[in-house]
């Protein structure tokens, strides 16, 4: 009876086993090499990131100039619309004392004089505290230019100043910081009235009159025309 040597059995599963061990080897190779090949760039990683960084701070530096702008806005701007409900009683006081002439001042007892002064002193006390708190007053004069952030325009009429400037102030105006409060009334020149003397017109208007005597004579040709003779 013959009798199976125990090495050879060895011998036969050893070359599996190396087979199976060789070819795990060579999938471990090859996955390393795959992740070696999907793994990012520490480089680009750095710069990602950096650029990240910046972004967030540009961020954080534009919200904190912002907030900056809106707490200076709510303090310079606060009084707006207190401000502008004041106008008005601005508006006639300064009324009250245009409808007082000088011919009335002049003659006006001490009753009188002591309400004017009165009136006159809380119109200088209503304009300072207004300006106290950034709102100050806007009143062109007559021929400075139209500015449309700043003026309106409520109609246009000849008027001795160049076309598009102001003629007349109906209305002063007011602003609050770098904004236009009120914005003041006013009449647009629309240019000299038609048939309104020019410079040249003016300035020749001192000239003698020329002297009849030394205008030739002028007679009247049978034949309709006329004779010019010295």
């Amino acid at each position: 009876m013959t009798q199976t040597d125990p090495n050879m059995n060895d011998d036969s599963e050893r070359p599996e086993e190396n087979g199976a061990g060789g070819a795990q080897s060579h999938e471990d190779d090859v996955t390393e090499a795959a992740q070696a090949e999907d793994a990012p760039d520490p480089e680009a990683v750095i710069e990602g990131l950096r650029d990240q960084l910046l972004r967030a701070l540009a961020e954080a530096d534009n919200a904190r100039k912002r907030a900056q702008r809106d707490v200076k806005d709510a303090r310079d701007y606060a009084v707006t619309g207190f401000a502008r409900d004041m106008l008005d009683v601005a508006d006639n006081l300064s009324r009250a004392l245009g409808a007082v002439s000088e011919e009335a001042r002049a003659s006006a007892g001490p009753a009188l004089m002591t309400l004017l002064e009165g009136v006159e002193l809380t119109e200088r006390r209503l304009t300072s505290t207004l300006e106290r708190h950034g709102v100050r007053k806007v009143e062109p004069a007559p021929g400075d230019p139209l500015d449309p952030n700043r003026h309106q325009a409520a109609a246009t009429a000849p008027a001795p100043h160049p076309k598009g400037a102001i003629a007349h102030v109906m209305q002063p105006g007011y602003v609050i910081g770098e904004r236009t409060l009120r914005a003041a009334m006013v009449v647009v020149s629309a240019g000299p009235a038609q048939g309104a003397p020019d410079a040249g017109a003016e300035s020749g208007a001192g000239e003698a009159p020329a002297d009849p005597a030394a205008e030739p004579e002028r007679r009247e040709r049978p034949g309709g025309g006329v004779d010019v003779s010295a």
